[in-house]
């Protein structure tokens, strides 16, 4: 087996403060939650997550740490969002909040087949796809995009602005053929159509967009393949969450709203580790489509605060993903049920060089002095 062919993958969290929610610390918070405030079917557990601790506490006697987990929560039935801490020691609730009026909590997984589903049953739907020629409801896509807010007031009503589009067969990209000027305003609580929007009718492009080798052919040839190997083992170390590479160390964390997530990044000056930083993760990413079209000027979609990038996280591979020699960690989340559920390898890190670090040549001794710069990567993607 060669280098490339070995992973690793983390075992299952520790009990360090910093370390992620495990499977079964999901399930205990859950569990409280349902028997105490959340009893309700009606409730749907957006995100269930370590709650952190402050850094005055992780500057002191870490045994003295309790492990805590904070939920975002909505009552579908009243369109009522909450925010909740449990203590996971004694498995009380501490805390449960009504979130402000107009706040509204994440999209959940199952809201995104929810919508399409219930839009594919409007009659009103059904009509307006049928004007554009899409017919076959089986190659048409519908996905809720966050309403935002354009100078009307939705009444503190979960809304969604569905977006359309449609294959020309089953493997085909439907993003290359959007039903331009369709807009269609769904309620997730409710489950149902609220307004179409219907901006006129523009053809649905017939140019695919597709990637697939099936489609396209097969990848190019006259690159040959490159390897990353690391004949004498690798350089980091790994201890559950906490790595070391080098002079430097951190904690690596997963959470549902950002992904990845690291934790006290240090470095080893002389005989002390120095702080660089504290915690550092994805605080927001978003795309303002910014065309003036009735369509497109609506787009700008929040991938972290509004959809939970984290719970989004691709399981990674080794190839193209990841090369070298990887160190995986899991992603563990829950579903809108409270289920916990585990993204199997939703990080990857591994080591790459980096061409030339410094170079110094003396002329007169006609002597060169090198050194090579190396990387280390820590990679998510959703």
């Amino acid at each position: 087996m060669s280098i490339q062919e070995i992973d690793r993958t983390v075992a299952a969290p520790g009990t360090h403060p910093l370390d992620p929610l495990s499977r079964d610390e999901i399930s205990k918070a859950v569990s409280v939650l349902k028997s105490t405030q959340a009893q309700a079917d009606s409730f749907r557990f957006v995100q269930v997550e370590l709650k952190e601790p402050s850094k005055k506490a992780l500057r002191g006697d870490l045994s003295q740490i309790r492990r805590e987990a904070s939920a975002v929560l909505i009552d579908r039935s009243t369109g009522y969002g909450y925010e909740a801490t449990v203590d996971l020691e004694n498995e009380s609730l501490e805390r449960w909040v009504e979130l402000p009026s107009g706040a509204q909590p994440p999209i959940m997984l199952d809201e995104f087949e929810e919508c399409e589903v219930n839009c594919k049953r409007d009659p009103r739907v059904v009509e307006a796809l049928a004007s554009r020629g899409l017919t076959n409801l089986d190659l048409v896509c519908i996905e809720p995009w966050s309403a935002g807010y354009f100078g009307k007031d939705d009444q503190g009503r979960r809304l969604m602005r569905a977006l359309v589009f449609t294959r020309l067969d089953p493997d085909d990209s439907p993003y290359a053929h959007p039903a331009e000027g369709l807009i269609i305003i769904y309620d997730l609580n409710n489950g149902e159509v609220v307004e179409i929007e219907d901006n006129g009718l523009i053809p649905v492009p017939q140019q695919t967009g597709n990637y697939l080798p099936q489609q396209v052919g097969p990848a190019r040839t006259d690159i040959k393949p490159l390897e990353i190997t690391s004949p004498q083992g690798r350089s980091f170390r790994v201890d559950g969450q906490h790595v070391t590479w080098g002079d430097w160390s951190f904690r690596v964390g997963f959470t549902p709203r950002e992904g990845l997530v690291l934790h006290q990044l240090m470095f080893r000056d002389g005989n002390r580790d120095r702080s660089v930083i504290n915690r550092a993760s994805l605080v927001e990413m978003v795309v303002p489509y910014g065309d003036p079209s009735p369509v497109q000027h609506k787009k700008n979609a929040f991938d972290a605060g509004e959809y939970n990038i984290g719970a989004l996280a691709n399981s990674l591979a080794l190839g193209c993903d990841c090369l070298g020699e990887i160190q995986y960690f899991d992603g563990i989340v829950s579903d809108s049920h409270g289920n916990p559920m585990t993204i199997k390898n939703a990080v990857c890190m591994h080591e790459e060089d980096d061409s030339i670090m410094w170079k110094h040549y003396d002329y007169r001794q006609d002597t060169a002095e090198v050194r090579r710069s190396r990387k280390l990567i820590i990679s998510f993607i959703a």
